[in-house]
């Protein structure tokens, strides 16, 4: 199977399916001399991890992870760097019904149909547990991105109908105080509402994930193909729930005059900056300087206990289907670490190409 990495400089390869032993990943172009040990990691794993409110699924993993070369002594080596999460909480008899019946909303079908066979245990490497290994990524990715002053942060702007205002990027640590990882605390509490009813329901419920970056350089993506927020838009758009992609004022533009959506510039400490943002950070597809700001639309969780039709692959006869198991009634609070780590992923490799960072070992 091809397509499973990501970056040209700064490079992640991921491996592993839901209920096989582990996943797991091999990281490439990472500069010596970054400090980095497992806890580093491991704090944005626990950041992700299931069972750990009453909005996620209850499937529990400890998620450790396990760094196996690259890092020698407290740091990287400049070598690559292999790392493994082991599967702990397994239970393929779960999906063994639908081992001929596609599942709505899932990957069933068109890998079955791509490659005439697939791993039925949970989704297998369509399963959102592959995003472990882009946690691991984006972790270190975060780290070296700090090296140049700049920082990435997320949190979930909307479920299903329910919105927040707008937030700055300071206030978004607060979304880590509460559920639904979201930093307007009122909205965060009928989001958790929305959320405890769509699950009593036996459905489940989507939203928006923004993620805002600050200190931003000027320079950062390369036209015409990698133009930065074209990376960004396939880095986001690969995780697999995430069905939209917005920068800046996004599908707003559509509505607006010239006048409307033009930043203008102005002079702020002798630098010249932008006045506004609804070009959400970029110009041209390079970074402007200003704070990059961008949305993702994350699908409803397709798993629901409602009866769903299907069809039988084999006798190709349409049948009713259940889907029990434990999955997570809304998808949003958990892609927050996960979209922050791609946005991470994205900046790191174009640092790199733009020489911000020295590709061989940081001073």
């Amino acid at each position: 199977m091809t397509g499973s990495s990501f970056g040209k400089v700064f490079r992640l390869t991921t491996f592993g399916e839901s209920h096989g032993p582990a996943v797991g990943g091999v990281l490439d172009g990472v500069p010596a001399g970054l400090p980095l040990i497992d806890e580093d990691v491991q704090r944005e794993l626990d950041r992700r991890k299931p069972g750990q409110s009453d909005v996620t699924t209850p499937r529990q993993e400890e998620d450790r992870v396990n760094l196996l070369s690259g890092v020698f002594e407290g740091a990287t080596t400049g070598t690559p760097i292999g790392f493994v999460v082991e599967n702990r909480d397994t239970d393929p008899s779960e999906y063994e019904p639908f081992r001929k019946l596609p599942r709505p909303g899932h990957a069933d079908f068109t890998y079955r149909e791509k490659y005439g066979r697939r791993d039925w245990r949970g989704g297998g490497r369509s399963s959102g547990r592959e995003t472990v290994s882009r946690v691991v990524g984006g972790a270190v990715a975060g780290k070296l991105l700090k090296r140049i002053e700049m920082e990435v942060r997320g949190h979930v702007s909307k479920v299903g109908e329910v919105e927040s205002r707008e937030v700055d990027f300071e206030e978004l640590p607060t979304a880590e105080e509460n559920p639904v990882r979201c930093a307007d605390q009122e909205a965060a509490e009928e989001m958790r509402s929305l959320v405890q009813q769509v699950r009593g329901e036996g459905d489940s419920v989507g939203g928006v994930v923004e993620v805002m970056a600050q200190e931003m350089p000027v320079g950062l993506g390369e036209p015409v193909f990698d133009k930065l927020e074209a990376d960004l838009a396939k880095g986001l758009l690969s995780i697999g729930s995430v069905k939209g992609f917005e920068i800046g004022a996004g599908f707003d533009v559509a509505e607006m005059r010239g006048r409307e959506s033009n930043d203008p510039f102005t002079v702020r400490n002798g630098e010249v900056v932008p006045e506004k943002n609804d070009m959400g950070g970029t110009l041209g597809g390079i970074s402007s300087g200003a704070p990059l700001r961008v949305r993702i639309a994350v699908k409803p969780t397709p798993s629901i206990s409602r009866e769903q039709r299907s069809v039988d692959l084999e006798t190709m006869e349409e049948e009713k289907i259940r889907i029990g198991g434990r999955h997570d009634p809304s998808i949003p609070p958990r892609v927050v670490p996960v979209a922050e780590a791609m946005v991470a992923l994205v900046l790191a490799d174009h640092a790199l190409r733009a020489g911000l960072l020295n590709p061989d070992r940081l001073e």
